[in-house]
Parts: C-alpha cells; structure tokens; sequence
C-alpha cells in the first residue's frame, strides 16, 4: 500500500505540473525511448530518474546496463536513443573521440565529480607514490580493487600503475558492487585496502573515505557528466529530446537518490518516482519548455 501511494503521488506531481491528468501520464502513447547505462551506482540513480520523468510524460522507455564501450556505440549506431552517463573530458574520452562525428552532446547534467584512488580514513597513506614502497603494498596485498574493466576509471589506473611505477600492485577487475563489497569487508575488520573511486558516490556518504593524491594529475581535474543522444532524436521526439537537454542536476541531489538505493529491498525506479515527487521544482525545471 505504501509503495503504491508513492508511485501514485508521483504521478500525479508530475501530471500536474505538466498541465495534464494522470490517465494521460499513463497511457504512454507518445513513442518508445531506449537508454544505455553503465552499472555505476551513479548512473543507475540518474538513468532512473529520467525514465521515471519521461514515462510520467508519456513514454515507454527501456533502460538497459551495459558496458561503457556498447553505451557509446549503441546510440552512435542509433541501437538505443541516449544515455545520462558520460563522464568528461577524460573518462571516457576515448569513447567520445570514436562516435563524437555519429552522436549528439547536450552537455553537462552533472558538475562537479572527481575520480582516483580511494582508502578509508584510518589508513596512514595519503599519495598514490606511497604505494611503490614495498612494505605499504604489502599491507594492501598488493591489491588495488577495481571495478568492470570497459570502464575508464579502470583505464586511467591502469596508467596511474604505469606512470607512478606501482610494480608491485595488480589491480583487480570486478564491477562497482564488487569493489563496494570489498571495502565494506575490509572496513569491518579496519584492514587496509585501496580501491578506484568516484564521486558522486553512496559511500562517501556511509564510510569515512579519502582520495590518495595524485601529484601526476593522471587521473585529471574535476570532471562533468553529460547526457548524450542520437542524431536524428531531435526530430523524431521533440518533446523527450527538450526533456533530456533541461535535465541537469546537483551531486547532493544525486546523493539522495543512491542513498535510497542503498536500502536492503529498495527497487531503483521506485526511489526514482519517489524523488521527483518530492521534488515538483525541479521537475519543473526539466520540464519546461
């Protein structure tokens, strides 16, 4: 019952500040959109949002987690319409370098992220160069925790274990859960152990974390996330393609949604309906012509 005033309540917020009933947000008669994501926890909290706005508007939108590789080539292909999940200038710039002839970018919908190599508070290292001695890679078993190896973050370890001469650390390839599975592990025992980060991100929100310095800069300056289409949306959906070009965002209101996502249970487009509906303005906001 609960879930059920929530998934109508946000209907209804959104109907009404689209000038519309709730029947009509149902009837999702105005086309099918389908989206690309990687299964950062990032981007599943975005890419929900904007199926759950969109769908309030009309749509029949299929979200689907793929590599960040086939993110970007499936929509230069015009396979699937779009995704929320670009990170830029330098995540995925190899990415962007190949397709940017075939797609369309809208630009940021996210300010302000950084990536690197992430420690929990209580470890006594604060620069990636401390990690060459091999006493300090000994206490991290000469592990760095990765994540899915399509990923840029992974690329830019992978350079980062190059240009710092980190000889005696193999970085692990894994996915986002796993790597957020490892440090929760490592976290209850107080053991040492160096993962690859990014920010927005729930943990910094649930352990006390830090970011090793990054004196080479390998992994860059503070980077944007933008929301990337196919050519051609434009005309075939004027309406979605206004939606996805409004959408933008603050990391403190992502942070809310992966924080509900979190919950033992909870359902990521549920959290999703959830959030627009307590947030009518800045729904209002995308959806403004």
């Amino acid at each position: 019952m609960k879930i059920a005033k929530q998934l109508l309540s946000a209907v209804c917020a959104t109907a009404v500040l689209a000038g519309t009933g709730p029947a009509m947000a149902a009837d999702h008669d105005k086309g099918d959109i389908k989206l690309a994501y990687v299964e950062w926890s990032s981007e599943v909290a975005s890419t929900n949002v904007v199926k759950a706005l969109l769908e309030e508007q009309g749509y029949d939108v299929t979200i689907t987690p793929v590599s960040a590789a086939a993110m970007w080539q499936s929509v230069a292909v015009a396979d699937y319409d779009g995704f929320t999940a670009a990170w830029l200038p330098s995540t995925h710039e190899d990415y962007l370098a190949k397709t940017k002839d075939d797609i369309v970018d809208l630009g940021a919908n996210l300010e302000g992220t950084k990536l690197g190599l992430v420690v929990p508070d209580y470890v006594d290292v604060d620069s990636i160069e401390d990690l060459k001695d091999s006493d300090v890679a000994g206490e991290f078993n000469r592990r760095i925790t990765g994540i899915d190896p399509g990923a840029g973050l992974m690329r830019l370890t992978e350079k980062a274990v190059d240009e710092y001469g980190l000889r005696r650390m193999r970085l692990i390839e894994g996915s986002g859960a796993t790597m957020t599975a490892a440090l929760a592990s490592a976290i209850k025992a107080h053991e040492p152990i160096v993962v690859t980060g990014w920010t927005p991100h729930w943990m910094f929100a649930r352990w006390d974390l830090k970011y090793l310095d990054d004196p080479k800069n390998v992994y860059g300056d503070a980077e944007e996330i933008h929301t990337i289409v196919r050519k051609g949306l434009k005309d075939d959906m004027p309406e979605a393609y206004r939606i996805l070009d409004n959408f933008y965002w603050t990391p403190e209101e992502m942070a809310e949604v992966m924080v509900m996502n979190q919950v033992d249970g909870s359902d990521p487009y549920e959290n999703a309906q959830k959030w627009l509906a307590d947030h009518p303005e800045r729904v209002k906001e995308w959806l403004a012509e």
